[in-house]
């Protein structure tokens, strides 16, 4: 969840995915903290660490999901490259513990963090990039997680909001996308828009990481 598209610093990935969102942070505001975090992921929770562990959460928007998180014990790194969603999110949940990163996806440098995670959230940004970028995107997601650790991918299916950047994504591309990269599909649902419009629809993924490495830090 995102801003216009800015100049690029000195290497760094221009932010075209995030077009649209910086102008509508105040009412995007407003909408994202009308659903809960149990509301938007119900049909996957049985899937997030029960233990307190590391968890990522990319396009983390006003923090709805990363507070939730953080209030069930993990510890939560939250990306999000829009600074006016960034400062909602730091108003709305203060003393939460999370800690904040300007930074996107694909490259997702995480300014230098070494953390691997237990699970890594990706809602509402994957169909933002093309079809490239997913594929590096999914590559450092792998990276990041830890043997077992889950990626959690919610995919926005409908018309396209004037002004933003967004492509139609497939569960089955994302699920194939995955395996390539050694991440085995879990769960794979769809469930309506819950802020009620009839022509948008969503996927929700989940997808575990099946390659040597640390275990995750508790599993449901």
């Amino acid at each position: 969840m995102s801003d216009h598209p800015a100049p690029a610093a000195a290497g760094r990935y221009p932010r075209r995915g995030t077009a649209g969102y910086a102008e509508a942070a105040d009412a995007l505001a407003v909408q994202y903290e009308e659903v809960t975090f149990d509301e938007v992921h119900r049909d996957v929770l049985r899937f997030v660490p029960v233990n307190p562990g590391r968890i990522l959460d990319v396009g983390a928007g006003t923090g709805r999901d990363a507070a939730a998180l953080a209030a069930r014990g993990h510890r939560v790194v939250a990306v999000e490259p829009t600074p006016e969603l960034r400062h909602h999110a730091q108003r709305l949940h203060p003393g939460s513990g999370i800690e904040w990163v300007d930074d996107a996806l694909p490259d997702l440098t995480l300014s230098g963090l070494l953390d691997r995670f237990d699970a890594v959230f990706v809602t509402a940004v994957w169909m933002h990039l093309d079809a490239e970028e997913r594929r590096r995107a999914m590559a450092r997601i792998t990276a990041l997680l830890v043997s077992g650790g889950r990626f959690f991918v919610n995919l926005r299916h409908g018309p396209v909001p004037e002004g933003r950047h967004m492509f139609d994504v497939s569960a089955a591309e994302t699920a194939e996308l995955g395996s390539v990269h050694g991440l085995r599909i879990v769960h794979c649902g769809e469930r309506p828009d819950l802020h009620g419009r009839d022509d948008v629809r969503w996927s929700c993924l989940v997808l575990r990481a099946e390659g040597v490495g640390n275990a995750p830090s508790g599993t449901a």
